[in-house]
Formats: structure tokens, C-alpha cells, sequence
């Protein structure tokens, strides 16, 4: 079971209710879309990012990019941990057909790949020395996986390399790298990649 403070942001309440059985933090919804028109929910959000720090699950899907982007706009400097689930493909038990892109939610995630994610955040473990020296952008463009010709399509071969959604900008591949892995794992996957 993770434990943590923090209040955690998903989508819908098949979300919350996979998650509820994981962690014993407050989960909250977005209620989808619902969150682009309630001005007293994004209200709320702002200050539990504030006053406790939000750690933000969304689908790997073009909705809950947008929906996690929305979320950390309106948050502003607030204290936010996004987590990534990979990009598995199917369609959730509960439903006749899957997603328009075909790719499996929160809800539908395997338990496994869940805690995976979870635990890569880096907010339930002991590693404090995840940045002390973290990847940075030199990085990312010397590896090919950011400014540079094909850099978009390398980045995409490395994300689902490393089994995180392929939909990431170089900033929030960054940042994924930083909060998921060490400089050391970085290179080691990198090599990896390379072949």
C-alpha cells in the first residue's frame, strides 16, 4: 500500500476506485472534461496543490494530456508530481470497445504497471539521490531525443522503450526522466536503446 499526503487526481471515478485499492491517499476526479467548466472544482485544486501537493494520474491518451496540462496550468508553482502509465493497448473490461486510441486507462491498468508507476515518481521510496545529478536538456539533445533532426520520432522509440507514454515533449520527458530514474539509470537505458 503507498501512503502519502499528497492528494491524488485522476480522471473518473473508475479511476479512483482502481487506485483506492493501492494507496490510502485522498483521490479525487476531474470528472473529465467536467474540470474545463468548473470554475469551484479548479478552485479546490489550486489550493490542495498549495496547502498538500497533487500528484496528477491521467490516461496515456490525448485526453488526459490535456487534462493534465489544464490541471497544472491552473496550479500554477504548486507542488505537482505527475505520474505516466504506459501506453498498453486493449480495452477496459467495463466497456464494448476500446478507446479512440486504443489505449488501456487507469482503470484498465494492470496492477503490476500501476505500483510500477507509482514507485518510479519517486515519492515512496527512500532515494534521495535522484537529483543530485539529474539529466538535462544537453543531455536529452546529445542522446537525439530532443532538438534535433528526428529527434520527436527517436524520443517516441525511447518513451515506449522505457515504457512510458510516447505522447511526452522533450520538457516533460525531462522531467519524467529526473523524477523516474537516476543520471545512471538514464545512461544505462540509453545504451540499452542504442543497441
Amino acid at each position: 500500500m503507498f501512503h502519502t499526503s499528497r492528494v491524488i487526481l485522476v480522471e473518473g471515478k473508475y479511476d479512483q476506485i482502481r487506485l483506492s485499492a493501492l494507496t490510502d491517499a485522498l483521490i479525487l476526479t476531474t470528472e473529465g472534461f467536467g474540470i474545463f467548466s468548473n470554475k469551484e472544482k479548479q478552485r479546490f485544486i489550486k489550493r490542495l496543490a498549495k496547502e498538500k501537493g497533487l500528484i496528477i494520474i491521467t490516461d496515456s491518451d490525448a485526453a488526459g494530456f490535456k487534462i493534465r496540462n489544464f490541471i497544472v496550468n491552473i496550479a500554477g508553482n504548486a507542488d505537482i508530481v505527475n505520474v505516466f502509465i504506459p501506453d498498453i493497448y486493449g480495452k477496459e473490461r467495463r466497456k464494448e470497445q476500446a478507446s479512440k486510441e486504443g489505449k488501456i486507462g487507469v482503470e484498465g491498468m494492470p496492477t503490476a504497471a500501476l505500483e510500477e508507476a507509482l514507485a518510479r515518481s519517486g515519492l515512496f521510496g527512500s532515494d534521495d539521490t535522484r537529483q543530485n545529478d539529474p539529466v538535462t536538456f544537453a543531455d536529452l539533445y546529445e542522446a537525439g531525443l530532443s532538438g534535433g533532426a528526428n529527434s520527436a520520432d527517436r524520443r517516441r522509440a525511447f518513451l515506449a522503450f522505457c515504457g512510458l507514454p510516447r505522447r511526452l515533449s522533450g520538457g516533460a520527458l525531462l522531467k519524467a526522466i529526473n523524477a523516474f530514474m537516476t543520471r545512471d539509470d538514464f545512461l544505462l537505458r540509453l545504451k540499452e536503446f542504442n543497441g
